[in-house]
């Protein structure tokens, strides 16, 4: 079948207008930076000090005196987006210093982190976006974006299985730009009714999908569950669904807030917009159920950009109702591969979830085991999800 039209629709798809790079996905599309104008060299001092003043239990000391520097002269995105990692660090190093945790928020603190998290439009929370997105260099630049080749920006008490647990995410982010780019292409063969390259932008979906699960298959190399859960995790939840913090978190002297504590969803991989994304390209539906919608909730802490491209690109065409409608032979045993890539990948996932968080003994509210650092009673719900997936797997007979 010839292949004609597909460029026209690619054309009404500007990656870059969804902030998606063309090689890194939803990776910025050159390296974060590593340090600030020099007008802000202050926080990027106690940045590179803080960690050492946590794994002492002298936190809290260091940033009491983080200076609440005008945020108005940050100018770039990129500027924004190591100001939100390093306030974002700041915020949940001070709080998570002692346990149970601090309830109030200094306003050095508070205000221009505020200030930075509404211009980029998320809230004032850690997310996965800074804590993964903006938060690795390059040993080589003129290597890929892969293990072996990454460093940490920023850490809390640093140490191998931290740094590993969050490069691994990066890696696996970079893994699926080839898949986004090919399920786009996917879309406008749907829409041309070129089953032939349906089925082959599919199986390059397929092809990222398995090198995204072998990435993520890595984690135990170098980050043990046992430290994962009880020197990295507790830094990483938020303040909603959190027993710590019955109330919520007072912001001091963000006027927005007018005193009155606030919950935010804490850092987890389900505010990354690649799964989403694919999913929703694919047909894929879940039934009503507490974990979907607090899924569809964790969406306002991605960057727009990355939610609307989910919301406006994800279901721009109907390819389950093309596989569905044609039957074409190849087309549906691509649809049926990017299924079962999906299920695997979601199925290493609730192995990891089981190991790493819910068989771990909990010795503190602050680090529940039953809930996850995004809020979400994930193991009562991921076996769900991950049969639903599975139920859309398209007969071949």
């Amino acid at each position: 079948m010839a292949r004609m039209t597909y460029t026209a629709h690619t054309a009404r798809i500007r990656l870059a207008d969804y902030q998606v790079d063309d090689k890194l996905g939803f990776l910025p599309g050159t390296d974060p930076l590593r340090e600030l104008p020099k007008e802000y060299g202050e926080w990027d001092e106690i940045g590179a000090v803080m960690p050492k003043h946590l794994v002492m239990g002298r936190g809290r000391d260091l940033l009491r005196n983080v200076p609440p520097l005008d945020t108005a002269a940050l100018r770039t995105t990129a500027e924004l987006e190591r100001a939100m990692l390093l306030l974002s660090y700041f915020a949940h190093g001070y709080l998570n210093d002692t346990d149970p945790p601090a309830q109030i928020l200094p306003a050095n603190i508070a205000v221009p982190w505020h200030t930075v998290a509404t211009r980029l439009g998320r809230p004032p929370i850690l997310s996965y976006a800074s804590h993964q997105f903006h938060n690795w260099g390059r040993f080589d630049a003129s290597r890929p974006v892969e293990l072996g080749n990454l460093t940490r920006l920023q850490d809390f008490l640093g140490g191998m299985d931290d740094d590993w647990f969050v490069m691994v995410h990066v890696a696996i982010e970079a893994a699926a730009a080839p898949g986004l780019r090919a399920m786009v292409q996917a879309q406008d063969a749907a829409l041309d009714g070129d089953d032939e390259l349906l089925a082959e932008r599919l199986r390059h979906v397929v092809t990222s999908l398995g090198t995204m699960q072998r990435t993520l298959d890595r984690m135990p190399e170098r980050c043990d569950p046992y430290v994962y859960y009880h020197r990295v995790r507790r830094f990483l939840f938020g303040t909603r669904n959190n027993p710590a913090f019955p109330e919520g978190l007072v912001y001091e002297g963000v006027a927005a807030y007018g005193g009155e504590p606030q919950q935010f969803s804490g850092e987890t991989g389900a505010q990354s917009a690649v799964i989403p994304f694919l999913a929703t390209a694919l047909g894929i539906k879940h039934q009503d159920d507490p974990l979907n919608d607090f899924m569809l909730s964790l969406r306002d802490y991605m960057p727009p950009g990355h939610r609307a491209f989910i919301e406006k690109v994800g279901p721009r065409a109907d390819i389950r109702g093309a596989v569905l409608a044609r039957r074409t032979p190849a087309a549906l045993d691509a649809y049926n591969e990017c299924v079962a890539g999906l299920r695997d990948f979601h199925q290493l996932h609730l192995r990891y979830a089981a190991a790493y968080v819910h068989k771990q003994g909990q010795q503190s509210a602050s680090n529940s085991n039953d809930t996850g650092t995004g809020g979400t009673p994930f193991m009562k719900y991921l076996k769900l999800h991950l049969d639903n997936i599975a139920a859309h797997t398209v007969e071949t007979g």
